[in-house]
């Protein structure tokens, strides 16, 4: 992976996470992909023999952390030989873990958070995946445009 498809993957991944924290504070039926991040986070933990208080305390900052680290290497995935297969690849990306997030928590053994229920919910989960991986796939084709253009001037 290199710093293109990092750059992208992050970009993609703050975008989630931010409509995300965004949303939820002002729509009662948005996903709740914080919780559902600190109870794998929890059940991570819960499977070694690290038993903190301070990491119970500071839950929310290690899956918010755990969670951006992630979607930014998966979403740095989508960089591929054209623009058109990067944004391919992106959406792709993007609707793989929304369904994700939506259909695999339960068989996982992964407290799934009961709002991710409605129908409504399920398709904004979907769609915020969906955005990051646009995002991503959007910056990627936009440094690796900057980067030829930059080549061009000094050859």
């Amino acid at each position: 992976m290199n710093i293109v498809s990092v750059m992208g993957g992050l970009a993609g991944a703050a975008a989630l996470t931010l409509v995300n924290e965004t949303v939820k504070r002002v729509d009662k039926d948005a996903p709740r992909l914080d919780l559902l991040g600190m109870n794998a986070a929890a059940k991570l933990m819960k499977g070694t023999n690290i038993k903190t208080p301070a990491f119970a305390q500071n839950l929310f900052p290690a899956a918010l952390a755990g969670d951006l680290i992630s979607n930014t290497l998966y979403f740095g995935m989508a960089q591929a030989e054209t623009k058109n297969k990067t944004l391919i690849r992106g959406a792709l990306l993007g609707l793989g873990a929304g369904i994700g997030a939506v259909a695999l928590p339960k068989p996982m053994g992964i407290d799934s958070n009961p709002k991710m229920q409605p129908a409504k919910t399920n398709a904004m989960t979907i769609a915020y995946y969906l955005l990051g991986g646009l995002v991503a796939a959007a910056m990627i084709n936009l440094i690796s445009k900057e980067q030829t253009l930059t080549e061009k001037l000094t050859s």
